[in-house]
């Protein structure tokens, strides 16, 4: 039996990072087609995954992906929104309106363009499916004892805009989805080691996810077995918003 993504094209945003390089790598493993979209890093893709550079805030550079992808091939192309950017430990009363407009910037604003301009594409072709990665901080709870107000409410919008696009687009067949993972063993984690043991103290499982656990879940919303998904979030955070 082959793979349900058997052939599939998905966008993935944030590729060359920890969890958008995760996601192109299994659904290259399920047989899917993936295109790696990001600013920095493509040549870290898998071998034989396309990149192409994408500036997430800027609706002109995600108007020309989507026609590049769509010149020499006209099947759909579903959408994983992984990227993603925190500021660093600011607090609330310091941070910068620059500062916080940066993170919304890439967080919402690019997902709210990247959504659009892929989602009137899969409109015009029947259907589709896009998965938007949250937050369980933009969800289930307020992450201590970094401060990231910026990240957080960027990360409730995404879950907040997941479900008004799934609510306009699925009754049209486009399926919009969401996965809030919880702590995950990426070098963005890494660059707060200190922290690492009371972020563990706080999760039921004592652990980090995995890149590849996230990717897993991001697999499943985009594939058949997820056929009835619209507006969903799964929140995927090892226990934590049980504490």
């Amino acid at each position: 039996m082959g793979s349900t993504l058997e052939g599939r094209r998905v966008a993935v945003t944030g590729a060359a990072g920890g969890i958008g390089h995760a996601i192109v790598t299994r659904l290259l493993a399920e047989g899917a087609e993936p295109i790696g979209l990001d600013v920095t890093g493509l040549d870290r893709l898998p071998e034989g995954v396309p990149g192409l550079e994408a500036d997430l805030t800027s609706a002109e550079s995600i108007s020309a992906v989507v026609s590049a992808l769509y010149a020499d091939d006209d099947r759909a192309v579903d959408l994983v929104n992984s990227a993603g950017i925190v500021e660093d430990d600011v607090p609330a009363e310091d941070m910068s309106v620059g500062q916080f407009d940066a993170v919304h910037g890439v967080n919402i604003r690019g997902v709210f363009i990247t959504s659009q301009a892929f989602g009137r594409e899969l409109l015009a072709r029947g259907g589709g499916s896009i998965v938007n990665i949250a937050s369980m901080s933009g969800n289930a709870l307020v992450n201590w004892p970094q401060k990231q107000s910026a990240y957080n409410s960027s990360k409730a919008a995404v879950s907040a805009l997941s479900r008004s696009l799934a609510v306009e687009w699925g009754g049209r067949g486009v399926r919009v989805n969401t996965v809030s993972p919880g702590y995950v063993d990426t070098p963005l984690n890494h660059l707060k080691a200190h922290m690492h043991d009371r972020w563990k103290r706080d999760t039921v499982l004592g652990r980090f996810a995995t890149p590849e656990e996230v990717a897993g879940a991001v697999a499943f919303l985009l594939g058949p077995d997820a056929g009835y998904f619209a507006g969903a979030e799964l929140l995927m955070d090892g226990g934590s918003s049980l504490r």
